[in-house]
């Protein structure tokens, strides 16, 4: 019995060990890329590790005419920034809505905004691109945002969920003492479901952070281009030199995982929360 259960135990951490790496494997080889020469790259191969270190990609990206770094990351920082406090604000009230709120029509107004989702982004680029156009946004930074600062689907159904299942005592508690619909979100809602909402928020960052279609149809030229487009632009215009590409990818992947690991314990509270529900 004991050997089976040691047995068992080592396959699953071998099979954990296999994932780990084949997950890490891509950022690794990007870290070690970014860390060398192009001349030690092009003799040495991508699986070499850089000797000596070098940090003169990343310098690169912001020092010579090569990189222009400085202006994706800030237009990208703005763009993600004004996403996700609209997101937030406006899917926590929606959800608000849709969960503890009564209207005529109110579960066929949530199901069908919720289906939006089977809903591809490619469908619907080329009409959000000519309303865009038509309104003489294209190009610009609102042009960036707006199609998605006003809520989100996905958003609106997992805080819907997690709305409905709250006590429905400390809420009457609450109004019973004079809260209104602000004050009960503010002080009873939301801290609540804080676990929940750090992972949306983690989710939108990710998303919007790596988003790549939209920046680049709806944007030309360098005055609003973002992390993911200037990124493809050294690709394709220095296809040879992968070290400054590389580095300028281990550049964009950094706020991201530093965010993980900062909010990683709400994370897994939320797991954990969506479980036991």
């Amino acid at each position: 019995m004991h050997a089976r259960r040691a047995l068992s135990l080592a396959a699953t951490y071998a099979v954990l060990l296999i994932a780990v790496l084949l997950t890490l494997a891509p950022f690794a080889l990007s870290v070690i890329t970014a860390l060398k020469t192009p001349r030690q790259f092009v003799q040495d191969g991508p699986l070499a590790l850089p000797s000596p270190l070098t940090l003169e990609n990343f310098t690169s990206l912001f020092t010579t005419s090569e990189g222009g770094f400085v202006t994706p990351l800030v237009v990208t920082l703005q763009m993600v920034a004004v996403i996700l406090v609209g997101q937030m604000v406006f899917s926590v009230l929606a959800a608000y809505a849709f969960a503890l709120l009564r209207f005529p029509g109110r579960d066929l107004l949530f199901w069908v905004y919720v289906a939006t989702l089977m809903v591809p982004q490619v469908v619907v680029v080329v009409p959000l691109y000519l309303m865009m156009s038509e309104a003489g946004m294209r190009n610009t930074f609102w042009a960036l945002v707006l199609p998605f600062v006003l809520g989100s689907p996905y958003a609106i159904f997992l805080l819907r969920e997690n709305f409905r299942g709250m006590s429905t005592e400390l809420m009457d508690a609450m109004r019973l003492d004079g809260a209104g619909t602000l004050r009960l979100l503010w002080n009873l809602v939301i801290p609540l479901n804080r676990p929940i909402i750090v992972t949306l928020v983690l989710i939108t960052v990710v998303t919007h952070w790596n988003s790549f279609m939209w920046p680049l149809i709806i944007t030309s030229g360098p005055t609003w281009q973002t992390v993911t487009v200037a990124t493809s632009a050294l690709q394709s215009q220095y296809a040879s030199n992968w070290t400054l590409v590389m580095s300028a990818t281990t550049l964009a992947m950094l706020p991201l995982i530093a965010l993980f690991v900062i909010f990683q314990r709400q994370i897994t509270r939320s797991i954990g929360a969506s479980t036991l529900r």
